[in-house]
């Protein structure tokens, strides 16, 4: 793929533009354009934007012909409204699969609802986007919305068809343990971590007993030494969390009872005590993997996949204010999904500035250099 298809403007040239032919008083990608540089300056809604926008005009013309102007919000809204995401997060995806090295590492696997995306009148339910996190890179890979009438389980598998997964550890949650999501990612060459719920009740069975049993009984000393057991501790904001985690790599006697779980090999426990204003709580979570690791690579793996909340999930709530966004008419809310996915990923690939994100966005909305800089990474490789 050449340097000039992975750039995010070229990309962009791919997405159909849904106005008739005769209602076109503005560039398709400058309104494109606008919108992602304006959620990148702070701005939350159509009237903020479109408003912003008219304030930086002179600025804009130096890269955009603009040959009406600025957009209405009106116009703004319409055309987000129409898009076809399908399409846009095609664009986004090129991007990415583009302009970045080989994944490698802990890919996380997610879902998040957009909750002020829900239309009370029509009965539309909130928009629900599962993404992929590159723990490691900090970068959005892709997103699937979930159908109305379906869930999670469906929309993985299409998310795991997208992606270039070879060489990575897929990590889900329970929801998205399931013998045919396991079967999709070892065909993508890729391996992984699955929590094991009340939804594996068998399987949940079979590894419970085999750890009360068998493993949680031994020594830690003795666990240490073979590298099945890693402790972790965060002391933070008056809260002791310890992890323990345990495993078993030699998990060939599960393999043979459950043989729908492609690639079986072992076995992991997470023991996670809490202790907060005197008070202790201890839980335990299990997970099977498909390839061999030691305790402690279970445990940072585990841990990395909850990066996706912090990193992501967090991130869109806190930072760019996504569950108070009412933008939903239409296509509009997914849209926006993926234009503040494309904010995320430029934020995070600019290390010029020692901010947290929500800071970065302030800062873009006041200073023009900072702004462009970040900027330039829509014409040019993420480094």
């Amino acid at each position: 793929m050449s340097e000039k298809e992975t750039t995010l403007i070229g990309c962009l040239q791919d997405v159909p533009d849904p106005r008739h032919p005769y209602n076109q008083k503005h560039n398709f990608i400058d309104v494109i354009v606008i919108v992602v540089t304006a959620i990148l300056a702070g701005m939350e809604t159509w009237d903020e934007m479109a408003d912003w926008a008219r304030a930086k005009e002179e600025w804009f013309r130096t890269f955009l012909e603009l040959p009406n102007g600025i957009p209405s919000h009106d116009t703004l809204n319409r055309v987000f409204q129409m898009i076809d995401p399908k399409k846009f997060h095609d664009a986004f995806f090129k991007w990415v699969d583009g302009v970045v090295e080989t994944i490698q590492g802990v890919v996380a696997f997610d879902g998040k609802t957009m909750r002020r995306s829900r239309e009370e009148k029509s009965g539309q339910r909130p928009a629900h986007i599962v993404s992929a996190w590159a723990a490691e890179a900090s970068l959005v890979l892709g997103q699937v919305k979930v159908d109305e009438k379906s869930n999670e389980i469906t929309a993985i598998p299409e998310l795991i068809d997208m992606l270039c997964l070879k060489g990575c550890i897929v990590t889900i949650d329970a929801m998205g343990t399931q013998h045919e999501i396991a079967k999709a990612i070892t065909e993508k060459e890729a391996d992984y971590i699955l929590q094991v719920k009340g939804n594996q009740k068998e399987l949940q069975s079979d590894i419970q007993i085999r750890f009360e049993r068998d493993i949680f009984t031994t020594s830690k000393k003795e666990l240490l030494k073979q590298e099945r057991y890693y402790k972790d501790l965060n002391n933070e904001h008056g809260r002791l969390e310890i992890r323990e985690y345990y495993v078993e790599n030699n998990a060939q006697w599960l393999a043979e009872r459950h043989p729908e779980w492609l690639k079986l090999f072992g076995i992991g426990a997470c023991v996670s005590t809490v202790e907060k204003n005197g008070e202790k709580t201890q839980f335990i979570t299990y997970s099977i993997y498909s390839c061999e690791m030691t305790a402690e690579e279970f445990g940072k793996r585990k841990r990395l996949h909850w990066q996706i909340e912090n990193g992501l999930h967090w991130i869109l709530d806190v930072a760019f204010r996504e569950d108070e966004s009412r933008m939903r008419a239409g296509n509009a809310a997914e849209n926006v999904n993926i234009a503040r996915h494309i904010g995320v990923n430029l934020l995070k690939q600019d290390k010029s500035c020692k901010m947290g994100i929500k800071s970065k966005r302030k800062k873009c909305g006041y200073d023009q250099q900072y702004l462009l800089k970040v900027l330039s990474k829509l014409n040019n490789r993420i480094e």
